[in-house]
């Protein structure tokens, strides 16, 4: 395999990584800015608080994107697997 390929297989793996966590982090720092921000103006330091909206708020979004979830990684398995022999080479 060429460095070229290896970096673009790299580029195109960190990017679909990438795209798939997004929605989850995304959703789970908006609620830990607002939780924060909730604790500081009420002075309550609780770390349940801080923790479980934010689990509770990433497990819904990740039921909700699952499916796309589920297309995009069998998108990119596919382009992977027909594309194997451009790799053993």
């Amino acid at each position: 395999m060429s460095e070229e390929l290896i970096l673009s297989l790299s580029k195109h793996t960190l990017e679909t990584v990438l795209l798939l966590a997004a929605p989850m982090l995304g959703a789970g720092l908006v609620v830990g800015i607002i939780i924060s921000i909730i604790q500081i103006i009420t002075s309550i330091h609780d770390q349940a608080l801080a923790f479980v909206p934010r689990i509770v708020i990433t497990f819904v979004v990740f039921l909700f994107v699952f499916p796309w979830m589920m297309g995009t990684m069998v998108s990119y398995t596919h382009t992977l697997l027909v594309s194997f022999d451009a790799y053993i080479r």
